[in-house]
């Protein structure tokens, strides 16, 4: 199947900065979605020294979180690393790995940031907008903000601010281990992400669907 490009992607870092400014307007940060039966980790690794970057997307039924489909695209690296622009770089190969798959998933974990960006236009949020799926945020480290230390028990969390605003969650997804980084990015509000992130994790850190698409983009 064939996704949409809102934009083109032969830009440079400043008319990146504009188009994610100019994207932010358009994002749904409340519940808008159905039933859930299909479940997708999303993630990115590179190969050939960084030139290639291989995008994974891993499809996990619901409520069984048994792996029913799977895709990998290579694509050549176009645009620089440049923090906050994560999404530039990665996306078209994740768009790519997408249009594999016989059946769009109907909500994407998305290892990276939602909301908690600089420009509140994370690689969930800008992913969740060109693919219109609910899309959240599954950061393993802090991009920004601030934050008390969340509780030590299982699915313990605080929120993580930028100012006054709450723009993610810090959640302890099991028992005595580093906490993750969740964000919304599309279609989903904050408290929403943070449930189905718990509800896609079972005996490790991460949720089985990012667990799933880190071997993929590992390779």
């Amino acid at each position: 199947m064939k996704l949409e490009h809102l934009h083109p992607w032969n830009l440079t870092p400043k008319e990146a900065i504009a188009v994610q400014r100019e994207l932010r307007n358009h994002l749904i940060l409340h519940d808008d979605f159905g039933e859930v039966r299909r479940v997708a980790g999303v993630d990115c690794g590179f190969e050939q020294g960084g030139s290639v970057i291989r995008a994974a997307v891993a499809v996990l039924s619901f409520p069984g979180l048994e792996p029913v489909e799977q895709a990998v695209a290579h694509l050549a690296t176009a645009f620089p690393y440049v923090p906050g622009l994560l999404s530039f770089r990665e996306i078209p190969a994740v768009l790519a790995a997408l249009e594999k798959l016989a059946v769009l998933p109907d909500l994407l974990l998305v290892d990276g940031q939602g909301l908690a960006h600089p420009r509140r236009l994370g690689i969930a949020c800008h992913l969740g907008l060109l693919t219109n799926l609910p899309a959240l945020g599954v950061g393993k480290t802090r991009l920004i903000g601030s934050h008390e230390e969340p509780p030590q028990c299982r699915g313990g969390w605080v929120p993580l601010m930028d100012g006054q605003e709450r723009i993610g969650a810090v959640l302890r997804s099991r028992a005595g281990v580093k906490p993750l980084f969740i964000s919304a990015g599309h279609r989903i509000n904050l408290e929403s992400s943070v449930d189905w992130v718990m509800r896609c994790t079972t005996h490790y850190r991460l949720p089985e669907t990012t667990r799933h698409a880190h071997r993929l983009a590992s390779g």
